[in-house]
């Protein structure tokens, strides 16, 4: 009697530990799968076989353990000696990204910002809306960054392409800028340092009012303050968190992104009065350089006194009509963010109507707004 009322105890222990162990490793399975972006995906076939529950985690019928878990868009060298070994495991530590959208006439402007970067441990890519890669070669850095090109393409249709948050995420922030920047007081360091010590999920430098084009007043930036709050979409530096939210927001088929910037809050994180900001020690110049629709600039052949008249006229000609096209180009392109920007309200709209399940987190401080404004 005693004997079995001792196994009885001994069987309610082992599955007592068996449950545990089963709960804990499950656990540690949703942790890991969270940590493993690569490693998510997921195809049960059970019409073509029985499989078990743990091979309902796998991809395809991959064993678990092939899939590699972290991605980047660091260049893989042929071949390493000993030392660029060494110097590809220190690069690995606590990097950033900046993509940029370039054009072959924003070149000296790019090769400053790269200069700036490059050294303080950030991969670079650019993004050649106008398909011009062979003619940034000449630049020292132009083999160690990363070259993507696709005429008439603006920043946020390469993002969304080529972006993923499970490719980029083993960078800390990704800067998405314009090229029209000059950083002649930006320090890519100084910035980050800024950013990590006051919790900014997203931010963008401040930028000078009495040399840069501005869209917003209040990303200017304040003398003799550190930060302040709120971001546009021509500078924006997103953590890893803030991008894969943004990543996901940024439309499929929409272009140019207009309206996005209003809505960079709900992917901060938390509260964005706190968790967004523009960091005013650290500002750039933003010369509003229009590019997209705009023709490219060539050698003026008309005011060259070695040019026969007939030449400098018919050159005079054709320049004048680059120009009106040039104009009519620029006015599709705005016309076509102006619709775009209508269709991504109207879609999130319609989105937060839908979901029955969606809570405005910011509703109250809008309605707040709302009604100062009437006041």
């Amino acid at each position: 009697m005693k004997l079995r009322l001792h196994l009885l105890v001994l069987c309610v222990i082992i599955v007592f530990l068996v449950y545990n162990m089963a709960n804990y490793q499950h656990r540690q399975t949703t942790l890991e799968a969270k940590s493993r972006p690569f490693d998510t995906m997921t195809v049960s076939d059970s019409a073509v076989v029985k499989v078990s529950e743990k091979a309902v985690d796998r991809i395809g019928y991959l064993p678990h353990g092939i899939v590699e878990p972290h991605s980047d868009m660091e260049l893989k060298p042929l071949w390493l000696t000993g030392s660029a070994q060494s110097q590809q495991r220190s690069k690995k530590n606590d990097r950033s990204l900046i993509a940029i959208a370039a054009g072959i006439n924003q070149k000296k402007t790019v090769d400053a910002i790269m200069k700036k970067f490059l050294p303080e441990n950030f991969t670079a890519i650019l993004f050649h809306y106008d398909g011009n890669v062979n003619e940034w070669n000449d630049l020292p850095w132009s083999k160690s960054v990363i070259h993507i090109a696709a005429s008439n393409q603006t920043k946020w249709w390469f993002a969304k392409r080529f972006l993923h948050p499970a490719v980029v995420s083993v960078y800390q922030y990704i800067f998405l800028w314009d090229e029209d920047l000059e950083v002649d007081n930006f320090n890519p360091r100084r910035y980050l340092s800024i950013v990590k010590s006051e919790g900014l999920e997203i931010s963008q430098p401040g930028l000078d009012s009495k040399l840069s084009e501005v869209h917003h007043r209040i990303t200017v930036r304040r003398k003799n303050v550190t930060f302040h709050r709120w971001v546009e979409g021509m500078a924006p530096v997103f953590s890893k968190a803030a991008w894969k939210c943004l990543w996901h927001l940024i439309q499929n088929d929409l272009i140019h992104g207009w309206g996005i910037d209003y809505k960079f809050g709900y992917c901060a994180q938390g509260d964005r009065t706190k968790n967004i900001g523009v960091v005013d020690s650290e500002f750039i110049v933003h010369r509003g350089v229009q590019t997209l629709g705009a023709s490219t600039r060539s050698k003026d052949v008309t005011r060259s006194k070695n040019t026969p008249p007939l030449l400098q006229k018919t050159a005079q000609v054709q320049k004048t009509r680059v120009r009106a096209a040039g104009l009519d180009m620029r006015t599709k392109v705005r016309r076509k963010s102006r619709s775009e920007l209508q269709d991504f309200q109207k879609r999130w709209d319609r989105a937060a109507r839908e979901d029955r399940t969606w809570v405005d987190p910011f509703s109250h401080s809008r309605r707040k707004r709302r009604n100062r404004i009437q006041q």
